[in-house]
């Protein structure tokens, strides 16, 4: 069972303050969407309210096309999987997961069946003896998840649901997740202010600020293509880097003369901006490398060796900090000069305002190998 969901207007107001900004968006049948965003940015208000925990202030949800903001939590469809375990202590896995089922008075061997079924998928057959003190992070997850699997839901709403769990098995379980959503075709929804969780897991990424979307794409489009500055910074680890500069012509030539010194030539690249114009270069760290010939020199603050990549920290002339990620284990070490290059088709650029010019319009050759 699967369905598309539609927010059109979506507004929310806690007394006189508002939260959430006539949110307009289009969930297809099947996804995996992530809402991802700072802490305070209404991604979770937003989940809260399509599930019903939540009153819309102004706005309509639609789930496979029908209006259902009016009709409560239980009616809708949804099966929302929380942050915390939520799991009833007294009870055996067993109990917890037919326990919503029970309440609703359906068949005993169609309980059965669902209980069945999902702990097949979740692979916790062994565990539905146990009570929820005998079981590790991650093995609570699953049964928090399998609560939600039998109950048949037309969407899966998750709320911050791996961030109670170590690093380690943090990836484990985004692994297991995503294998989930392939098993079930579900339309599954999945809130996260970790970005790595939005890049890897989603299908479709929606970028929250403020109460408001700031961009909705593919990952490899909103990493590859953001919409302004803030997306840009938000999406990728370590942080794209941002340059002050200006738009200098010459021909049909357009460059990119730097504040702290340098530059970078842009060929080809159709930017909408008059010569001596005002323009933020970003550039990401995987973008950049250090050469003997480059567009700028930076001296090195600190490193990072990882191993399969060195992070070096560095400022500028002007004292901007400028970050560059190369392969392996690099020589630079703190004080050294070093000379950076940035790659061009990498290059992003963004006018006063922070909205994105002159896009590179052959990105997809650039970053898809």
């Amino acid at each position: 069972m699967m369905a598309g969901i539609e927010l059109k207007a979506i507004r929310k107001s806690f007394q006189a303050v508002d939260v959430i900004h006539g949110i307009d968006l289009a969930i297809a049948d099947g996804s995996f969407t992530v809402f991802v965003g700072p802490s305070g940015c209404g991604k979770s208000t937003l989940l809260r309210m399509m599930a019903g925990l939540e009153e819309v202030t102004s706005g309509e949800i639609h789930i496979d096309g029908v209006r259902c903001d009016h009709l409560l939590p239980s009616a809708r469809g949804m099966a929302m999987v929380f942050q915390s375990y939520a799991l009833y202590p007294h009870m055996s896995v067993e109990q917890n997961l037919r326990f919503g089922l029970e309440n609703q008075k359906l068949p005993r061997p169609e309980i059965q069946a669902r209980v069945a079924k999902a702990a097949n998928i979740l692979q916790i057959e062994h565990l539905l003896a146990r009570r929820p003190s005998q079981l590790s992070g991650g093995q609570s997850q699953r049964v928090a998840i399998g609560r939600a699997i039998v109950k048949e839901p037309k969407a899966f709403l998750f709320d911050e649901p791996l961030s109670n769990l170590d690093a380690e098995l943090r990836v484990k379980m985004r692994g297991e997740l995503t294998a989930l959503h392939k098993r079930l075709g579900s339309t599954m929804i999945y809130v996260t202010h970790d970005q790595v969780e939005a890049m890897t897991m989603a299908d479709q990424i929606v970028v929250l600020n403020a109460g408001k979307i700031e961009q909705v794409g593919a990952p490899i489009e909103l990493y590859a293509q953001p919409a302004n500055l803030f997306v840009a910074r938000f999406l990728g680890a370590p942080p794209m880097n941002l340059l002050k500069g200006r738009i200098v012509r010459s021909g049909d030539t357009t460059s990119i003369a730097l504040d702290d010194g340098g530059g970078i030539a842009l060929p080809g690249r159709d930017i909408a901006l008059a010569d001596g114009s005002p323009v933020t270069l970003g550039i990401r760290p995987e973008h950049c490398e250090l050469a003997h010939e480059g567009c700028f020199d930076v001296t090195v603050a600190s490193t990072e060796v990882l191993g399969a990549e060195t992070v070096i920290h560095a400022t500028t002339s002007g004292n901007t900090p400028f970050t560059v990620s190369q392969r392996g284990i690099s020589r630079a070490k703190q004080g050294d000069r070093v000379t950076v290059r940035f790659r061009a088709p990498f290059v992003h650029l963004f006018d006063e305002a922070g909205r994105t010019v002159g896009a590179n319009a052959d990105w997809r050759n650039a970053y898809l190998n």
